[in-house]
């Protein structure tokens, strides 16, 4: 365990991490481009899910590189990287269950996305947000669920149309579950690691 904190605190493998996630949220936000042009403006910002969770963790990672705790955004981080990495490796699952097949940009997406959640956990050791931040993060993402699913603004599996309640549900449920896992992560845990660059 030692070994793998002493390389995710290595500034090169933080600089490697770094573009991979930059290379990762724009990409992204490309994917959401024709769902973006025809969603109202004032919804704009709640639509790209899970580029906007790895933008979040781009800038926890430039905090570190520059030695800082960017609190907020590690608490954004923390929750919105594992919330909809996991979401997208469960909805790409059940696009698979449904139609039977899946294209190779849905294993991409459910090997991306599981990545997405580990690298949130991972570096939670570094995090050192408190309840102030995580309340203003739950309220960020009940929030998007509203957004996502009353106002229906949720990243579109056509396979899975038939089951948007269902799916809103379990959004809803995954939300608390990823918060609760925020608060056992870093606020409840007593020890903290402070990130020291070699």
């Amino acid at each position: 365990m030692y070994r793998l904190y002493f390389l995710l605190s290595r500034k090169d493998f933080l600089i490697l991490l770094t573009v991979i996630n930059i290379l990762g949220t724009v990409y992204g936000y490309f994917w959401y481009g024709s769902q973006l042009s025809e969603t109202p403006a004032h919804f704009v910002i709640f639509v790209p899910d899970s580029p906007t969770a790895s933008l979040f963790f781009v800038i926890v990672l430039i905090g570190f590189l520059l030695k800082k705790n960017f609190r907020l955004f590690e608490a954004l981080a923390l929750v919105t990287l594992v919330k909809y990495g996991l979401w997208a490796v469960v909805m790409n699952l059940l696009t698979l269950m449904v139609e039977g097949t899946l294209h190779w940009t849905g294993y991409m997406l459910i090997a991306s996305h599981f990545a997405m959640a580990v690298e949130g956990i991972l570096y939670s050791r570094y995090y050192n947000f408190q309840w102030k931040h995580l309340i203003i993060v739950a309220i960020w993402t009940l929030h998007n669920d509203i957004i996502d699913y009353v106002f229906f603004m949720y990243p579109r599996y056509g396979a899975l149309s038939d089951f948007v309640p269902q799916i809103g549900y379990f959004t809803f449920w995954l939300s608390i579950a990823c918060l609760f896992l925020a608060y056992f992560l870093v606020i409840k845990r007593k020890k903290r690691f402070v990130p020291h660059f070699h």
